[in-house]
């Protein structure tokens, strides 16, 4: 049998799915009202009402409040399991301590690395498809900040897809 047949290498699985179990602290925040879809695997800050939405351009690393969580929300949405999104108002699991799976947009995550949040999209410096928000493994000074509370796990599987673990938690 081919090799491509069984496959030689297993992917990490898809953002926003827990990766080891045992360490996690997860809390349920709605999603802030008027406001972006979050992302499963998106990071996300915590707002003083209580609510969470995604973290923007003027977000500092103190603001990290953890990555929106995988979860099967309606048989409504079925096909969509994987690559989901919570809406405002919806009640969004984030988990604020322990190993999750997350696209990594760009640079080459290694364990113990840094990892960066982007803030600003420059073009002719960020890749095409640069977003804010997205996790990376490499500084691109003045367009990304480094969390403080967090670090790479793995490398990049074929997806594009990484562990991150968030050693401690940002606020309550």
């Amino acid at each position: 049998m081919p090799g491509t047949t069984i496959g030689i290498s297993m992917n990490y699985g898809y953002p926003g799915s827990i990766s080891r179990h045992g360490d996690e602290v997860s809390r349920t925040r709605p999603v802030k009202e008027e406001t972006a879809d979050v992302k499963f695997g998106a990071p996300v800050i915590q707002n003083t009402d209580g609510s969470v939405q995604l973290f923007g351009a003027s977000n500092v690393a103190a603001d990290f409040a953890g990555v929106a969580m995988r979860k099967v929300k309606s048989a409504t949405i079925y096909p969509y399991q994987n690559f989901g999104f919570y809406s405002a108002k919806e009640p969004c699991d984030v988990l604020e301590r322990g190993g999750v799976i997350v696209q990594c947009k760009w640079g080459t995550p290694t364990v113990g690395a840094t990892v960066y949040v982007r803030t600003a999209v420059v073009s002719g410096t960020s890749p095409a498809d640069a977003e804010i928000g997205d996790f990376g493994a490499s500084n691109e000074t003045g367009n990304c900040v480094a969390l403080t509370n967090a670090k790479w796990s793995s490398d990049v599987d074929a997806r594009g897809c990484a562990e991150l673990t968030i050693i401690t938690r940002q606020g309550v």
